[in-house]
């Protein structure tokens, strides 16, 4: 099986994801920093993989980590070992960690936050607004960041005056290139934020998450000071990175397809359809870490070994054909049936992917109407993706406002 070395400076993501697909179901890769592991690169294969129990969270069934061969100063070890919650453990303690969560992110629950979204998006597009006309807005920094940062911190309970500091140990804790000296310090002080975040929380309780799983625990959920840190670091980070990347994905998307941002501004198209085929077509999340075989697994005609890693290469099965049919690789808004993954699959699903969707919503419908003769400030081809092998991030979106 021929390596696939992933591209620590994501200068092609498409073309990466094109030479995955092309290996076959499973194929072998080989993330930045050396790390040998296996990726799931077609739809079909990946739905069964992420329900079959025989593949779980557990670091420590990962034969490379039992052998010491991943270093701690690795940059994605933040992503591979980022400490317990109910992204690292399966069965009855995930139901446990993840119940709390999934009540507060239900669909229901989360339509109760709509109000709430569409002030703040009124908020940034009447800052939007009040720019000299005709100045060239990173709409990414202006627009798409400050929404889903600021709805999850409330939801959280996270005060606004620590975004700044979250923005920057965010930036490192995602990023291929930070330093490998820097990595253990970034994580100690992502560690002591939150820590310091709920020991607040503890003192003055509010009407939020971090406070309810704090309560929880008190009642006899038995969550550790470390599982509810450790959770609110991961519903923080999620919460915000995946909406970011939806938003603007989706702006270049239309902005590159004229006909079909016609289509959806004429009214002739719902804005559901343009959420749902850019989380498709340009999945937020391109690879997601990453789960170890308790024994060999079959996948396709190829073999997962026992004790091996896994990822799940979104970027590649948004566009697989024996899913999508032969006009996978194409933008189209009027596709249907869309029946992606873009928020995983299984017991592991996103909770927050209904709260994702109406940000995004609330989000591009405004903008557009506000600012109907919005227009990229350079060509998408000048647009530069972020080093993240888990992110599909650009470093900024310059449009012209109009």
């Amino acid at each position: 099986m021929t390596r696939i070395a992933l591209d620590p400076f994501v200068a092609d993501l498409d073309g990466e994801s094109a030479r995955l697909r092309a290996a076959g179901p499973l194929a072998e890769v080989e993330l930045p920093g050396g790390v040998h592991c296996y990726a799931v690169t077609h739809h079909a294969e990946a739905r069964q993989l992420l329900t079959d129990s025989r593949i779980v969270k557990d670091i420590n069934v990962w034969g490379a980590w039992q052998r010491g061969e991943i270093p701690m100063d690795w940059p994605l070890i933040g992503l591979a070992n980022p400490g317990r919650s109910m992204l690292t453990v399966d069965g009855a303690d995930h139901r446990r960690l993840r119940t709390l969560v999934a009540q507060a992110l239900t669909v229901k629950r989360v339509e109760r936050l709509r109000a709430g979204i569409e002030a703040l998006t009124t908020a940034s597009l009447d800052r939007l607004a009040a720019l000299p006309r005709g100045e060239k807005v990173d709409l990414k920094a202006e627009f798409a960041y400050p929404l889903p940062m600021n709805v999850i911190s409330e939801l959280m309970g996270v005060d606004s005056a620590d975004h700044p500091r979250l923005k920057e140990l965010f930036e490192k804790f995602f990023s291929t290139q930070t330093p490998p000296e820097e990595v253990p310090q970034m994580m100690a002080d992502l560690g002591a934020l939150f820590t310091q975040i709920v020991d607040s929380k503890r003192e003055n309780p509010g009407d939020d998450l971090t406070s309810a799983l704090i309560a929880a625990s008190e009642d006899g959920d038995r969550l550790t000071d470390e599982e509810i840190v450790n959770t609110l670091q991961l519903i923080i980070a999620a919460g915000h990175e995946t909406t970011i990347s939806l938003i603007v994905n989706a702006v270049v998307a239309l902005q590159t397809h004229p006909e079909q941002r016609k289509q959806v501004l004429n009214g002739q198209v719902p804005w559901e359809n343009v959420i749902e085929e850019t989380l498709r077509w340009n999945t937020p999340t391109s690879h997601v870490l990453i789960r170890f075989a308790t024994e060999d697994v079959e996948v396709g005609d190829k073999v997962l070994p026992k004790g091996e890693a896994l990822i799940v290469s979104f970027g590649a099965l948004g566009r697989d054909e024996a899913q999508h049919g032969p006009t996978a690789g194409d933008f189209d808004i009027t596709r249907s049936p869309n029946r992606h993954i873009a928020f995983g699959h299984g017991p592991h699903v996103c909770p927050g992917a209904a709260l994702s969707r109406l940000e995004a919503g609330v989000a591009l419908p405004a903008l557009y109407e506000r600012f109907p003769e919005l227009e990229l400030a350079v060509p998408a081809t000048e647009l530069r993706n972020k080093p993240i092998v888990t992110q599909n991030d650009l470093y900024d979106l310059p449009v012209e406002l109009g």
